[in-house]
């Protein structure tokens, strides 16, 4: 049985904190037995007593603590323990971590990763249950990178630690801490065809039909993209329709490669993401399309997204709130054709 996404993160934390001594860990209650909010951190204040680092509740000060160390030759984590606390660190990280290496002249830089818990359906309410990451959306040197489960997360974690020079936002939903990862292997993921692009953060594309035979783009992120996966399957089995999940893992800079492909094939294109869709993941893929994606589109793009509210703490009103498979099933009907009008286009 494969590993849950939360053992992946905590055995390649304990991987290269073994391996590697410019790895340290900083943040709030990440000492053992507690070992964070929502145990990625277990067992590394135990085994490297001298290398986790747990602090005040002040996330611009350790942030700027962090972005010291990394500077200074060491590689940190850290972790955040709500996503929606990132706001706290926005100066640290946009005005500073990610500016100084055109500042000093491609001096120094700033090898840091900011891991960042988000997302809801789990009765947090407003304040802990937010997908914020589109807020650092155009912000100069900063990149960001999400993981799902079909990709293998602990990896993930230890490119952007090991081998990225920029200060990496890391996004773990929360909801998919226990979700099993759903590994690749040969070209299929389970009863899908699979593909993975190249590179240190791949997009993975899946469908359950050939690849040539998309009706439909769905592009999603994070914790939306195993809802994606549930509308592919239910397009096929209640209307008939093939449809490309496109699940890219680098949100910033963003990777467009795959999801152009793909649009090329089907002609019809729906993005997802579980944030309010204003200014945020679903604007910037339509608005990066290249030429030729937006030449093959039949159809208006569809945008799926959180709706414009606070999330509620009742478990009915979050769900109310938050996009499920039936918004995306229904949006990637809006953007097909009726099956009278394909019949007579041929």
């Amino acid at each position: 049985m494969s590993q849950t996404v939360l053992e992946s993160l905590n055995q390649a934390l304990h991987r290269m904190m073994q391996t590697d001594e410019r790895v340290h860990l900083i943040g709030e209650d990440l000492l053992d037995p507690y070992g964070g909010a929502f145990k990625v951190s277990r067992g590394l204040s135990t085994a490297f007593e001298d290398r986790v680092w747990t602090t005040p509740i002040s996330e611009a000060g350790f942030v700027g603590v962090a972005i010291g160390m990394a500077m200074g030759g060491l590689l940190p984590v850290v972790e955040i323990m709500f996503g929606d606390f990132v706001l706290l660190a926005a100066d640290q990280l946009i005005n500073h971590g990610a500016k100084y290496a055109w500042i000093y002249n491609e001096k120094v830089d700033v090898p840091l990763v900011v891991r960042l818990p988000m997302g809801g359906r789990r009765g947090y309410g407003p304040t802990h249950s937010q997908t914020l990451e589109k807020h650092f959306l155009g912000a100069p040197g900063l990149a960001i990178v999400a993981t799902n489960p079909f990709v293998d997360s602990g990896r993930l974690l230890e490119t952007a630690t090991r081998y990225d020079r920029r200060p990496v936002l890391f996004v773990e939903n929360k909801k998919m801490y226990a979700r099993r990862q759903r590994p690749i292997q040969g070209g299929r993921c389970e009863a899908m065809d699979a593909r993975v692009s190249p590179g240190p953060y791949p997009s993975v594309s899946l469908s359950f039909g050939s690849f040539e035979m998309a009706d439909v783009t769905l592009v999603a992120y994070g914790g939306m993209a195993e809802l994606a996966v549930e509308a592919a399957e239910r397009l096929l089995i209640e209307d008939e329709r093939y449809c490309e999940v496109v699940m890219p893992t680098s949100i910033q800079p963003l990777e467009m490669d795959a999801i152009a492909q793909s649009v090329a094939r089907s002609g019809h294109l729906v993005v997802a993401e579980e944030s309010p869709g204003a200014g945020g993941f679903g604007a910037e893929v339509i608005s990066a399309l290249p030429a030729a994606a937006w030449a093959a589109l039949r159809a208006q793009p569809q945008r799926v997204s959180a709706l414009n509210l606070p999330i509620a703490n009742s478990t009915a009103l979050e769900a109310a709130t938050l996009p499920d498979v039936d918004d995306l099933l229904a949006a990637m009907r809006r953007v097909l054709p009726t099956a009278a009008s394909r019949s007579a286009t041929g």
